[in-house]
C-alpha cells in the first residue's frame, strides 16, 4: 500500500496521541515525593523515558508541518497566506503558553489577591512548541528543504561552540556540569531576565530556554525530514521504513557518540539530546507506520487515535484542571484543609496502595477521566484546533 500523499496519516495521530498521553502521565502524579524512575526526569545529564516526550512532540510538529504546509504550496497558495498563518498560530500557541503559566490569576494567602505577574514565567512548553513550529514553519515555507539539513548542522555546531567555548562570568567557560553555570541559563537570565525564569531552580535557569530552543528545533527539522520521506511519491512503503528506520538508528548511534563530549541532558537540551530523541523518535514512528498505516493493525491504536486528534486541547484543559483542583480546599478539620487533588490522592489512592502504586494510580486515573472526556468529542466529531 503506498500512501496517498493527500490520505491523512493515521500513525502521525496516534504516535501523537501515544506522546501526549505520556506528557500527562509524568506530569500528574499523586505525590511528587514518591514517582518510579522510568516517570521522572533524570537529575541532570543522562536520560530516562520520561526525557523523550518532549523531544517526541517537538518531531511530530515538523512532521505536521510537512502535511499541513506541502499541500498549499503545491497548489499555489501564496508564501505570504501561509506566512500569515503561521505567525497567527504561532501567537496562539505561546499565548496559551502565557495563560497555563498565568492561571490562577488570584493568590488566596495570605488573602485574596490578584497573582504578581512581573514574575510570571514568559518561557513554558507551549511557548518553545511555537518557537519551534514558527520557525520550523518559515524554514519550510522560504527555504528550499535540501538546505534544512545544513540549517540542523548549523544550529547544533553553533549550539555546542557557545556552551563550550564562551566564558559565563564567575563561572568559566563549558560549565555544562552546573546548572546555573552553563551558558544557555547564563543567557535566559541575560534576556529573559531572573524574575521570569522558571521557579523550580530558583530562578537560575529555565528548561525551556531561549538559547536552548536552537537545537529544540532541530528536533522539529528533522520531523520534517520524514514528512518529506512519507510523502515521498517516488518510494514505496519498504523504502520508506528503510529510510526512516535506518535514519534513526544512525541518530541514536551519533547522539550516543556525541554524548563522550557533549552529555545528553534535556534541561540545556544539548546538541546530542537532540539526535539522541530525534533517532528514537523515527524508530517509533517508523514501527506505528508499519502496523497501522502499512500493514493496517488499527483496533490497539484506536485509545491514542482518541488522544492524538485532540492533543492540544488536552494538554491545555489538563494543566488547567490539575491547577484548579491544586487551590480548591477541602477541610479535613476546623484548622486543616487539604487541596482537592490531593484528598482524593489521600483518601482514595492511598486506600488503595502503597506510596509510589498510589501515586502512579492517580496518574491513571487522569489519564482515564481525560480519555472519557476525548472519547465523547470523538464520536460527536469535535476536534479543536489552533
Amino acid at each position: 500500500m503506498n500512501l496517498p500523499t493527500t490520505k491523512r496519516l493515521l500513525s502521525l495521530d496516534v504516535f501523537r496521541g501515544m506522546t501526549i498521553a505520556g506528557m500527562i502521565l509524568v506530569n500528574n502524579p499523586g505525590s511528587w515525593e514518591f514517582i518510579y524512575p522510568p516517570l521522572a526526569h533524570a537529575a541532570w545529564h543522562g536520560w530516562t523515558p520520561t526525557d523523550l516526550v518532549f523531544p517526541f512532540f517537538l518531531f511530530i510538529v515538523g512532521v505536521s508541518i510537512v502535511f499541513a504546509l506541502a499541500p498549499p504550496l503545491e497548489k499555489g497558495i501564496s508564501q505570504r497566506q501561509l506566512t500569515q498563518k503561521v505567525m497567527i498560530r504561532g501567537a496562539k500557541l505561546f499565548g496559551l503558553g502565557l495563560l497555563l503559566a498565568a492561571y490562577p490569576f488570584v493568590v488566596f494567602e495570605p488573602e485574596l489577591a490578584l497573582k504578581d505577574f512581573g514574575k510570571l514565567r514568559i518561557m513554558g512548553v507551549l511557548q518553545r512548541i511555537a518557537l519551534c513550529y514558527v520557525f520550523a514553519s518559515l524554514l519550510f515555507i522560504h527555504v528550499k528543504t535540501k538546505y534544512l539539513d545544513w540549517i540542523s548542522v548549523a544550529c547544533l555546531l553553533l549550539y555546542w561552540l557557545v556552551m563550550t567555548v564562551i566564558p559565563v562570568p564567575e563561572y568559566g567557560a563549558g560549565m555544562i556540569d552546573s546548572p546555573e553555570g552553563n551558558f544557555a541559563s547564563y543567557t535566559d537570565r541575560i534576556l529573559i531576565g531572573k524574575d521570569h525564569l522558571w521557579a523550580g531552580a530558583d530562578r537560575m535557569r529555565d528548561p525551556e530556554g531561549l538559547l536552548s530552543t536552537m537545537t529544540a528545533l532541530v528536533n522539529t527539522l528533522l520531523g520534517i525530514r520524514v514528512g518529506l520521506i512519507i510523502r515521498n511519491k517516488t518510494l514505496d512503503d519498504t523504502q520508506k521504513l528503510v529510510q526512516i528506520f535506518s535514519q534513526g538508528v544512525g541518530l541514536v548511534i551519533v547522539g550516543y557518540m556525541w554524548d563522550w563530549f557533549f552529555p545528553i541532558n534535556k534541561s540545556i537540551w544539548t546538541s546530542s539530546y537532540a539526535l539522541f530523541t530525534s533517532g528514537q523518535a523515527m524508530c517509533g514512528l517508523a514501527m506505528c507506520y508499519c502496523l497501522i498505516d502499512v500493514k493496517g493493525y488499527k483496533k490497539w491504536s484506536f485509545p491514542f487515535e482518541v488522544y492524538g486528534v485532540n492533543a492540544l486541547i488536552v494538554f491545555v484543559m489538563s494543566g488547567l484542571l490539575a491547577k484548579t483542583l491544586a487551590f480548591i480546599k477541602i477541610a479535613e478539620s476546623p484548622e486543616k484543609s487539604i487541596a482537592a487533588g490531593g484528598w482524593f490522592y489521600k483518601n482514595v489512592c492511598l486506600q488503595l496502595f502503597e506510596t509510589y502504586n498510589a501515586s502512579l494510580l492517580y496518574a491513571l486515573v487522569w489519564i482515564s477521566f481525560w480519555f472519557l472526556v476525548l472519547w465523547l468529542m470523538y464520536r460527536k466529531g469535535i476536534f479543536v484546533k489552533v
